[in-house]
């Protein structure tokens, strides 16, 4: 396998793309670009998959202008690829055959906040920061965490998780209805703010997490929850992985309700250190909180320090001040840029699988024996309550055989997690990088998947080249 070959060809409409490049330049005016540089900026630069630019942007307003690109690039048979803040890691934003990037950032309005229903609806373009600043005088949160900050119609079509998806869950919980621009340009809504509904179709939960390749999400209807009464966190740190791991298994499987629980190997503490400004053991460590009431976190903080100790953990040290917690969590979520440190120069891929939960501290520990193995430098972290981890390979581009051996390893890593019960992907999504997978994984499912974007997008112009080849 060669990094080209992670990108599946699809053919290119040269006439069609002139002709609609034209129709939109007169259009959007100052809202349209063919920049090259502002081109780049909105294909894939976060790891290692090549940058396959646009030939257009269009900085869309509205639900109604981004359905009237849509049925300018459906005539001539361009490609739509939609935008959010590009966070992405598995080349989603690509555009293999050219066509038109929709940058929905400018979207970014929260257009209701329904607090007694505990939901609110939002542009795409919002991102999670922005609206949990607007929802703090309200006493509610949006608690899907990726890391980046995402935008929300960006976190819907990847089927975003993060560090409180063990408590909160992930995106297909937390959205409860959409606006979306169908392939011809029509605009359908989904769902409801009713809390249950068994009328007809799921087309909600069939567009959370397909990439921009069924529909364009414009707008989203999300579930909030009420802001703790108390918080309490801190780490522990233990003396191997598989220490680690089974302190998260007995955890889960105690049903303690834990809000966050982070693993971090010693290579990402080290580096988290360096660039966080953090004093902790560089050793395998576990990063905890709990949310409820006062009497409630205290009695399972207690509980979860039992089960560290027993499971060989050492001294579990709780971050009192707000300050402290706020500085661990954004120590964890800089790990990208941290591990980036550890060989300034390289390149940095990184990948994620999930398994059961049971089978965790198996998957990590034949994980980590493969870096060992294959003298990679490389950075473990995970969202390990739902059995979820990443793997950061530092890597340089100008060697071919560091490359071969990186994607054999990930290649290892991927086939690992399928045959123990898991899954390619626990949250990245699939994009251009792990399209690979998704036969072994998914079997004659695939062919239904086919079968569904052949249904929904005939001429195979929304985001080409993504999750399922064209038939």
């Amino acid at each position: 396998m060669t990094l080209a070959s992670m990108q599946m060809p699809v053919e290119r409409n040269e006439t069609g793309i002139s002709v609609a490049l034209q129709v939109l330049a007169q259009r959007f005016g100052e809202r349209f670009s063919a920049a090259a540089a502002v081109r780049e900026q909105h294909a894939h630069t976060t790891t290692w998959l090549p940058n396959q630019a646009p030939d257009a942007v269009v900085f869309a307003h509205s639900t109604e202008e981004v359905a009237e690109a849509v049925r300018i690039c459906a005539e001539h048979k361009v490609p739509v690829i939609a935008f959010g803040t590009g966070s992405s890691l598995e080349g989603h934003v690509n555009a293999p055959a050219g066509g038109v990037s929709i940058d929905m950032s400018q979207m970014d309005k929260v257009l209701q906040v329904n607090a007694e229903d505990l939901d609110c609806t939002v542009q795409a373009g919002v991102t999670r920061t922005r609206l949990n600043e607007h929802l703090r005088d309200t006493g509610l949160f949006f608690p899907i965490d990726p890391g980046a900050d995402a935008s929300i119609g960006g976190m819907a079509a990847t089927r975003a998780s993060g560090t409180n998806a063990v408590r909160y869950g992930t995106m297909k919980d937390a959205v409860m209805a959409l606006t979306a621009v169908m392939a011809d340009g029509t605009v359908v809504h989904t769902g409801g703010r009713a809390r249950k509904s068994s009328a007809g179709y799921d087309l909600t939960r069939l567009l959370v997490g397909s990439e921009g390749t069924l529909g364009l999400i414009t707008e989203v209807t999300l579930r909030l929850h009420g802001i703790p009464e108390a918080v309490s966190g801190g780490v522990c740190p233990f003396p191997d992985l598989e220490s680690a791991c089974n302190a998260v298994i007995m955890t889960i499987q105690c049903g303690l309700p834990v809000a966050r629980i982070e693993l971090l190997d010693a290579m990402q503490i080290r580096a988290s250190n360096a660039y966080s400004k953090l004093d902790l053991a560089e050793t395998p460590t576990l990063f905890v909180e709990f949310h409820g009431t006062p009497d409630g976190v205290r009695e399972q903080s207690e509980l979860f320090g039992e089960i560290a100790r027993d499971s060989g953990g050492g001294d579990f040290v709780w971050a009192t001040k707000a300050e402290d917690r706020t500085k661990l969590w954004k120590a964890r979520h800089d790990a990208y840029w941290a591990a980036m440190g550890l060989r300034p120069g390289a390149k940095g891929v990184s990948t994620d699988v999930c398994v059961p939960i049971s089978r965790l501290a198996e998957c990590i520990g034949e994980t980590n024996r493969d870096i060992d193995a294959m003298g990679l430098t490389a950075a473990l972290v995970g969202h390990v309550g739902d059995g979820n981890f990443h793997v950061l390979v530092l890597v340089d581009t100008d060697n071919p055989t560091e490359i071969e051996t990186t994607e054999d390893f990930i290649e290892r890593l991927n086939w690992r997690a399928i045959e123990m019960g898991g899954t390619c992907t626990g949250e990245h999504g699939v994009g251009q990088g792990k399209m690979k997978y998704l036969a072994r994984e998914h079997g004659a499912g695939l062919g239904v998947m086919r079968a569904i974007k052949t249904a929904l997008d005939p001429d195979n112009i929304l985001n080409p080249g993504k999750i399922v080849p064209a038939a």
